[in-house]
C-alpha cells in the first residue's frame, strides 16, 4: 500500500508539470516526506535530497531556456528578462482558468514580457514579434524539459524501489 501510495503521488507530481504546475516539488516532497517520516521507508533519504536538488536545478534551466530562446531569435537581455517575468506573472493570472490556466498564462505572459521588453527599446513590431516568437517556444520547450525530467524522476524512483 505505501509503494502505490508513493507511485501515485508521483504520477500525480508528473501530470501536474505539462499545466505549469509545481509537480517536480510534489515528487521530491513525496519522497523526502516517505524517507523521513514512514517507519517502514520505501526510499532512501538521500534519493529524496537528491530529486529536491533535481527539482531546483530543474526550475533554473526552465528559466534560462524561457530567456535564452528570446535572445537567440534577436532580443536583447531585456527581452529575455520580460519573457522570464512575463511568464510567472502570466502563470500566476492563469490560475483561476481551471486545468490548463497556468500553463496559457504562462504560455502569453512569456510572449507578451518579451514583446513589450523589445518594444519599449524602441524596437519596430516585427522584430519584437519574432523576438516574442522565440519566447514562447523557448516555454514551450521548457516546458517539455520538465515533463522530461519528472519522467526521469518517476523511473528513477520506481527503479530504486524494485532495486531495493
Amino acid at each position: 500500500m505505501q509503494i502505490a501510495l508513493l507511485i501515485l503521488a508521483l504520477v500525480i507530481g508528473l501530470l501536474m508539470l505539462p499545466f505549469g504546475l509545481p509537480g517536480l516539488w510534489v515528487m521530491a516532497g513525496a519522497v523526502l516526506l516517505d524517507a523521513a517520516v514512514v517507519p517502514a521507508h520505501v526510499v532512501n533519504l538521500w534519493l529524496g535530497i537528491a530529486l529536491a536538488v533535481v527539482a531546483g536545478l530543474a526550475e533554473l534551466v526552465e528559466l534560462a531556456v524561457a530567456g535564452g530562446f528570446a535572445r537567440r531569435y534577436g532580443g536583447s537581455r531585456r527581452a529575455g528578462w520580460g519573457a522570464v517575468i512575463g511568464s510567472l506573472i502570466g502563470a500566476v493570472v492563469g490560475v483561476p482558468i481551471p486545468l490548463i490556466g497556468s500553463l496559457i498564462g504562462a504560455f502569453v505572459g512569456a510572449f507578451v514580457g518579451a514583446f513589450v521588453a523589445e518594444v519599449s527599446r524602441r524596437t519596430q513590431l516585427a522584430p519584437a514579434a519574432r523576438v516574442a516568437t522565440g519566447a514562447l517556444l523557448g516555454r514551450v520547450a521548457a516546458t517539455a524539459m520538465k515533463i522530461g525530467v519528472g519522467c526521469a524522476v518517476l523511473a528513477w524512483v520506481v527503479l530504486s524501489i524494485l532495486l531495493r
